[in-house]
């Protein structure tokens, strides 16, 4: 077992990652690096695997590290802790056995697990959206469905329709073992119906969700609200007038609740 050291600034930090977990890592370890930044401990299973990554990732200074017996995968696991996400969820590995707080939903994820494993901040504040809108009986639908984590989160509001859509056929399949009474499939809400749902969350690119824009408020109903997040305050999409913003870190929601009748 080898890992890379990487040494990258705050906000390259995110971006990077999704880079790593692409480049097959087995798990990643975040640490506060000394006068700012932040340093990454990232694990290959073998030798020529991290000998890729040390060449693609040169710029981010990548220093070698040969771990031997060392039990990384208790490490990694201690590192991925249960959290409380908004007022009703508490997101939790599988391997964390306790109880979810009083009064809490538990919703358990996959560290490391297609997008969306419920520890970057947009799937947070997607989840703390759901929370005021999603209700016993509601139609969900979760455009870049990633892990299915949203869907499940859903699930247990108490919504009973949830569709699911992604064009990473890849995600789709762990999503469909994730959340096994969904309807998913490859695509996107382009091939949907008008007005087929209460919810619409797309945790996806500002470009994306820019594109996006006119079928998200096609396919969701009167009076229905869409949700949408996965880009920075800095760089929200156009054609979502009116929405509420929210905030974690530099990452941003929007909330678009739309009127009784669409012009």
């Amino acid at each position: 077992m080898v890992s890379l050291l990487l040494h990258c600034g705050i906000d390259e930090k995110d971006d990077l990652i999704a880079e790593l977990y692409e480049c097959g890592t087995t798990g990643i370890v975040e640490m506060e690096a000394p006068g700012g930044g932040c340093t990454l401990d990232v694990f290959f299973d073998t030798a020529p695997e991290a000998a890729i990554a040390q060449e693609r990732f040169a710029r981010y200074a990548p220093e070698w590290i040969n771990h031997g017996a060392r039990d990384y995968i208790r490490e990694f696991q201690d590192h991925w802790r249960a959290v409380a996400v908004g007022e009703r969820f508490w997101l939790a590995p599988p391997w964390h056995a306790g109880p979810a707080p009083e009064g809490r939903l538990r919703l358990d994820y996959q560290p490391g697990m297609a997008c969306g494993s419920g520890a970057h901040p947009c799937t947070q504040l997607c989840i703390e959206a759901l929370e005021g809108v999603a209700r016993p009986g509601s139609a969900v639908l979760d455009v870049g469905a990633g892990s299915g984590i949203l869907l499940l989160a859903a699930g247990l509001l108490g919504a009973s329709r949830l569709v699911g859509c992604d064009i990473d056929h890849e995600s789709m399949a762990i999503a469909k073992e994730a959340v096994p009474g969904a309807l998913l499939f490859t695509g996107s809400p382009r091939s949907m119906r008008d007005g087929l749902f209460d919810v619409v969350i797309a945790n996806i690119s500002s470009i994306a969700a820019e594109e996006l824009a006119a079928d998200l408020r096609r396919v969701c109903r009167a009076e229905g609200t869409i949700i949408v997040s996965g880009f920075r305050g800095s760089d929200l999409p156009e054609g979502y007038e009116g929405a509420r913003r929210t905030e974690q870190e530099e990452w941003a929601c929007l909330t678009v609740s739309l009127p009784r009748s669409e012009p």
